[in-house]
């Protein structure tokens, strides 16, 4: 075949690309820009809709509670998750606005604007400057299926930098493969270290940049394209090799290897979730209808008669480019296996008893197929055609193109319609108002409502790491004289401690129980409590200011201040027994212990 006859590769080939199509750059360009700011638009309404969300609160949390340098913070195994730049970035953005969601906001939208260029110029470099880039540039755009990683914080911290690598590096790799300047090499592998320490799902990068780089020269009719693509390419593939041995040695130290949680037979009812009702209808515009329980994320809830619809329309996508494009059907082989391979990682170590299967049609796992499907809509239009039939091809395209981006416009509608109620937004705003009129007195810890953060996530979703950026030092503590607690609504009121067992009365007549010296004393309880959280309220009479350690029968001890005189004291104990164990530790202090409850602090609603 003489390749100098397929307009495509006549399309990249550099030098032409550069001095012949100068004058046909600008509109193309600017319509791409155009495109692009509308696209931020969208998005910047999406964000704006939201609001901290699950692990938002986990990495905000450990931001108020870690500097930045610390073990503590880059290195902590976040549900098997290694990604010492995502929390750098979380704290960065925490301390400049703490629990403030426009500045999180504003860092999605500067990642979103860093993946939106580096799609043009992966695009660019595969089709040239020509109006049919427009095809790929807009799918990724305004595809559905980048969408859900994108609101969530948490999930763009992962799913963006992943995105920017995976086309900076495929188009690094096709202008090694073309010129051999070492510089690409360097950039790539760069790029590629970069993208791991925000998400370990860049393991794939290279991989799918030598199947681009090898699908582009096998499309433009060259012979030995894999080979050729090793040989011009070995200094990316070398170096992205050892920089993924150095990342893997860092992950196993940090992370480790568990063993896998699904059920074999799960993964029947898993994958076609993910691909008949998330993926196959995102890829054509879709779900149209997302459901939500709260607190979980939306998930995709396409109609069945819609769900059959995209099948269709896909099926007729893919054989009709086969049939009027030569050499493209190794492309879509290629799509078909890399959609394959990345639900499975996720049904693995996702997968449990306790997951339900909607979390495959929840789609942010999945953000990187954007990136992917633009490749495989350029390389195929990168293909040479089979006739000439470039108008009646425009003529077909525009329509199915503009009918695409209204479809994903409703799809985003009805997305940020399902996500935006938010009871976090409600409780972080009364807290906040409410931790302002702090008077001193420490609150004892206790548990953010389950639709803030779920128990699942404990200790993650106690209030002391939640609120950490907003609270001052000694906000919280084990021990209080003042019994207060944070409503589900965030603000702070009364409370007492319910009756579930109670310290029996002392043997001692005026005194109940006499504590004195250092030796451990057994406070006996009305029965015994099981291992858990427990509030004791302590009323005492101390002769002077002193220091008491309080624990359950078999549990952590806790020290406790005490002021001299009449007084009583709040104690969070973890721990079972039926007894309670205090101890002064001060052979001067003699101190009076009366009756008191032993249970559950709650507050009238």
């Amino acid at each position: 075949m003489d390749t100098a006859s397929i307009a495509p590769s006549t399309a990249v080939s550099g030098a032409r690309a550069r001095a012949g199509l100068i004058g046909r750059t600008s509109p193309v360009l600017a319509v791409a820009g155009g495109l692009i700011v509308l696209q931020l638009a969208l998005r910047g309404w999406v964000a704006g809709s939201g609001y901290f969300y699950w692990d938002d609160l986990i990495l905000v949390g450990r931001a108020g509670r870690y500097p930045l340098l610390s073990a503590d913070l880059l290195l902590h195994d976040h549900d098997g998750h290694f990604m010492p730049l995502a929390f750098a970035v979380a704290w960065a953005v925490t301390k400049a606005a703490p629990l403030v969601w426009a500045v999180p906001a504003i860092s999605m939208l500067a990642g979103q604007l860093a993946v939106s260029l580096s799609v043009l110029r992966m695009l660019r470099l595969l089709l040239g400057v020509r109006w049919a880039l427009l095809i790929p540039l807009t799918f990724f755009l305004f595809s559905p299926v980048t969408l859900p990683a994108f609101a969530w914080w948490s999930a763009a911290l992962n799913a963006l930098p992943l995105q920017f690598a995976l086309a900076w590096v495929i188009g690094d790799a096709l202008l090694l493969v073309r010129g051999g300047r070492v510089r690409y090499a360097v950039s790539g592998v760069v790029v590629l270290a970069v993208a791991l320490l925000y998400f370990e799902k860049s393991v794939i990068i290279p991989f799918v940049a030598f199947a681009v780089a090898t699908l582009a020269h096998y499309v433009d009719g060259r012979a030995a394209a894999v080979r050729e693509v090793a040989r011009r390419g070995m200094r990316l593939w070398v170096g992205s090799g050892l920089v993924l041995l150095c990342w893997l040695a860092a992950y196993l130290a940090v992370v480790g290897v568990g063993g896998p949680r699904h059920n074999p037979e799960d993964m029947r009812d898993w994958l076609p979730h993910a691909t008949s009702l998330g993926l196959v209808p995102a890829l054509v515009g879709g779900p149209w209808r997302w459901e939500r329980w709260l607190p979980a994320a939306p998930w995709a809830d396409p109609p069945g008669a819609a769900v059959l619809a995209a099948w269709l329309v896909l099926i007729a996508v893919v054989a009709l480019t086969i049939h009027r494009r030569r050499r493209v059907w190794p492309v879509w082989l290629l799509a078909a296996g890399y959609v394959l391979v990345m639900q499975l990682p996720v049904a693995v170590v996702r997968g449990g008893p306790n997951t339900a299967a909607e979390i495959m049609q929840s789609l942010r796992y999945f953000a990187d197929l954007g990136v992917t499907f633009a490749v495989v809509g350029a390389l195929v239009l990168r293909a040479s055609p089979r006739r000439a039939s470039r108008a009646s091809s425009r003529r077909v395209a525009i329509p199915l193109l503009t009918l695409f981006v209204v479809s994903s416009l409703c799809s985003t509608y009805t997305f940020v319609r399902s996500w935006s109620p938010s009871p976090t937004k409600t409780y972080l705003a009364n807290v906040k108002s409410s931790l302002a009129h702090w008077d001193g007195a420490p609150l004892l810890e206790q548990e953010v409502p389950w639709d803030v953060l779920n128990p699942l996530a404990y200790p993650q979703n106690l209030t002391s790491r939640v609120l950490a950026p907003i609270a001052a030092p000694g906000t919280f503590a084990d021990s209080t004289p003042h019994l207060r607690m944070i409503t589900d609504t965030g603000a702070i009121v009364e409370a007492q401690v319910w009756w579930n067992r109670r310290i029996l009365p002392g043997p001692e007549p005026g005194c109940g129980y006499r504590i004195r010296g250092d030796n451990p004393i057994l406070i006996p309880l009305d029965g015994p409590m099981l291992d858990h959280e427990w509030t004791v309220q302590l009323n005492y009479l101390a002769d002077e200011d002193a220091q008491l350690t309080v624990s359950m029968e078999h549990g952590r001890p806790v020290k406790v201040p005490l002021g001299q005189g009449l007084h009583t004291v709040f104690v969070r104990l973890i721990g079972s027994g039926s007894n309670l164990r205090l101890t002064s530790g001060d052979p001067r202090l003699s101190l009076c212990l009366g009756s008191g409850p032993v249970g559950v602090a709650s507050y009238d609603n």
